[in-house]
């Protein structure tokens, strides 16, 4: 059986450290992107680091991968916010469109049921965070420069939040572009699972407090591998009807907070 290939951003820590634990425990090749202590080291920041990654992947994988799993992020609490913006979601849009045709290079080819699929981190957050318009549509118009002016505007959260929302619609737009690549393309939102990210939130005198008020009806934070085993369904043969969704795995926040939002 040939081994699966799967790219995964954010690989060094949190969700990402776990989704690619999970991935070479089940005998998956896992061609990591991040800052450190990954196959890939690349600052996706900026163009051309982004730039970077994806040919550094396209390199490692010699043209064909299976699998991608973007999960590279920054948290509320990160100066300047701007920074928030550039890697939650210009980064996430450009590595998802520049490793389509390495995913699409598998299509077709089947191995043991699984077929080329990507899944993308958004959050709960897009859901519950006051909108701010100008933000949302510079992101969504793929102006990165006046996206990047704004977000350095408003608060953090805001920014997150926004990121958050453009990435999911970013997911359930390329829908039927993926699809007829043959690429099952989803998303899954968490709500606070116990990482760095969240940990430097929590620790933050402004973010903390919000973060702590949020209303989680199971009644505890998630821990990274349980979105792992999440992303682990979506990339499976079990998932192979589910393309352009947004999952929520944030024990029941959304539900509670927004239960008519179907």
């Amino acid at each position: 059986m040939t081994v699966r290939t799967v790219a995964v951003t954010g690989s060094a820590s949190g969700i990402g450290a776990a989704v690619a634990g999970r991935l070479r425990a089940d005998g998956a090749r896992v061609v990591g992107v991040d800052l450190r202590d990954a196959e890939v080291i690349a600052d996706l920041a900026g163009a051309e680091g982004r730039a970077r990654a994806v040919s550094a992947v396209a390199e490692a994988a010699a043209g064909r991968i299976d699998a991608l799993v973007a999960c590279a992020g920054l948290g509320p609490h990160v100066r300047p916010t701007s920074m928030i913006a550039a890697v939650n979601y210009f980064a996430t849009v450009h590595v998802l469109d520049g490793v389509l045709p390495l995913l699409g290079a598998a299509a077709g080819e089947p191995d043991g049921g699984h077929r080329p699929a990507a899944v993308v981190i958004s959050s709960n957050s897009a859901g519950i965070t006051p909108r701010d318009d100008l933000l949302l549509a510079a992101m969504e118009a793929g102006d990165e420069p006046g996206a990047l002016a704004r977000a350095d505007e408003i608060d953090g959260a805001v920014v997150y939040g926004m990121s958050k929302l453009a990435v999911a619609r970013a997911v359930r737009r390329r829908a039927e572009q993926w699809g007829a690549a043959g690429v099952r393309l989803n998303a899954v939102a968490p709500g606070p699972v116990d990482t760095p990210l969240l940990a430097a939130s929590r620790a933050d005198p402004t973010y903390g407090p919000l973060v702590e008020a949020l209303p989680i009806p199971l009644g505890r934070r998630a821990a990274p591998e349980e979105i792992a085993s999440v992303v682990n369904f979506l990339l499976g043969p079990g998932a192979g009807y589910v393309h352009g969704s947004v999952l929520f795995a944030d024990g029941g926040s959304d539900a509670q907070l927004r239960p008519e939002a179907v």
